[in-house]
């Protein structure tokens, strides 16, 4: 009785916020994940006197809870579904065997058909179980604005309404490769499968790419669809975001946890219009009010080296002259001469703030503390994947201002 009057304090005190819940033994072990729209009411039903029995020897072993909000409730509905077959929890199981729970259908065929399905009575491909029909038909909606698909049954043999308004890409007509097909499949099963932060990783380098080609406006169109599934996806579990900070915190050997993480990345294309920008991060979460962008002023040929130097130099003299706070940790997107160069201007400014960079290609870490240039950090851990939210979010916020730099540009010679 002891344990549930403690349980039921620390539920007095849940957000109403829409989320995920994950009940927890007394050895700190998954028991049981649970989505709602307002948590401390969901919790509280648990508390109620008419509980089946399952549910009353479920409470019985549970001595702690843990809270993950969401922005929306799609987005719950997708990270409780990872959360469960995650963990193979045994109280969530009955899932699969329920028929009010909603499936997935995904047809066996040259370009895939997605329906949602009650049953799993064929050989095609199933994703699921969701524990609400009606939340996942919203989640597919949202998919089909970015990543259109075929809905139909059967390929008809000229396009249908879907194709005219752009959600689906018309397979039956010709208009999309099976190749590209396959590809924005994968995208819609990372999304189902709750692995947004791989499908912003994957349609970041393809932006790269695009942009490298000269492609912008297939750049753009990918900008818009990373920047629609960061915010979908932002990290707003306060359990998440403090984990990631106290292992920078132990791997980089800082004195203090980095609850202000100030990234930078610098954008240019031939050393025309080239850009700065600086995002800031406030207990692991996006803090957009304190974004800066620069326009680089005093470098004219191509030198990213020189052009960060100038960045910080205008930031961190800016900072000192206003007697404003510094960040506790500053994150370079690029490799050791990156670092290299922001630790000299940081002491021609006479400051001391920890460094760490990131590579490009194999994401190799570097600090600029003693006895840690090379820094090891648990693959795909809290950690790392707060860097990589982070060096992303700089490189999207850098590009946007070049492309608006560009086009104004355009504009004036019109």
């Amino acid at each position: 009785m002891e344990q549930l009057a403690e349980l039921r304090k620390k539920i007095l005190l849940a957000p109403s916020s829409c989320g995920v819940y994950l009940m927890r033994d007394h050895l700190g072990q998954v028991l049981y994940v649970g989505k709602a729209k307002a948590l401390k009411k969901r919790l509280l039903n648990y508390f109620g006197r008419d509980l089946a029995k399952k549910t009353q020897m479920l409470m019985a072993k549970v001595a702690d809870v843990e809270f993950r909000l969401t922005p929306n409730e799609e987005t719950a509905l997708l990270l409780e579904f990872k959360l469960i077959h995650e963990f193979k929890l045994r109280y969530n199981i009955s899932l699969k065997d329920d028929k009010s729970f909603a499936f997935v259908r995904i047809s066996r065929e040259e370009f895939p058909s997605i329906q949602v399905a009650r049953k799993i009575n064929d050989a095609a491909r199933y994703v699921g179980p969701y524990t609400s029909a009606k939340l996942l038909r919203s989640v597919l909606k949202t998919i089909r604005f970015d990543f259109s698909y075929r809905s139909c049954h059967r390929l008809p043999k000229q396009s249908c309404i879907y194709y005219a308004i752009n959600l689906c890409p018309a397979p039956c007509i010709g208009k999309i490769s099976q190749k590209e097909y396959k590809r924005r499949m994968a995208s819609i099963l990372l999304i189902l499968e709750g692995r947004k932060d791989l499908l912003i990783r994957k349609l970041t380098k393809i932006m790269q790419a695009k942009s490298a080609l000269r492609d912008f406006e297939a750049a753009a169109r990918l900008r818009d669809q990373i920047m629609i599934w960061s915010r979908i996806s932002e990290c707003s579990s306060d359990f998440i975001c403090q984990n990631g900070l106290k292992e920078l915190q132990k791997s980089l050997n800082l004195k203090d946890l980095p609850v202000r993480i100030e990234g930078f990345d610098i954008s240019n294309l031939s050393g025309k219009q080239a850009t700065g920008a600086m995002v800031s991060f406030y207990n692991g979460q996006a803090d957009k009010n304190n974004y800066r962008r620069f326009r680089i002023k005093s470098v004219s040929e191509i030198d990213d080296y020189r052009m960060l130097a100038e960045v910080l130099a205008r930031r961190y003299a800016r900072l000192l002259k206003e007697n404003k706070p510094l960040p506790d940790l500053l994150l370079i997107d690029g490799g050791k001469g990156h670092l290299l160069t922001a630790a000299s201007e940081l002491k021609a400014l006479n400051l001391y703030i920890p460094l760490v960079s990131i590579a490009k290609k194999k994401e190799n870490i570097y600090s600029s503390q003693p006895g840690k240039l090379t820094v090891t950090l648990i693959k795909d851990g809290a950690a790392i994947n707060l860097i990589r939210r982070i060096r992303d979010e700089a490189h999207r916020f850098a590009l946007s201002y070049h492309h608006l730099l560009r086009k104004k540009e355009i504009f004036k010679k019109c």
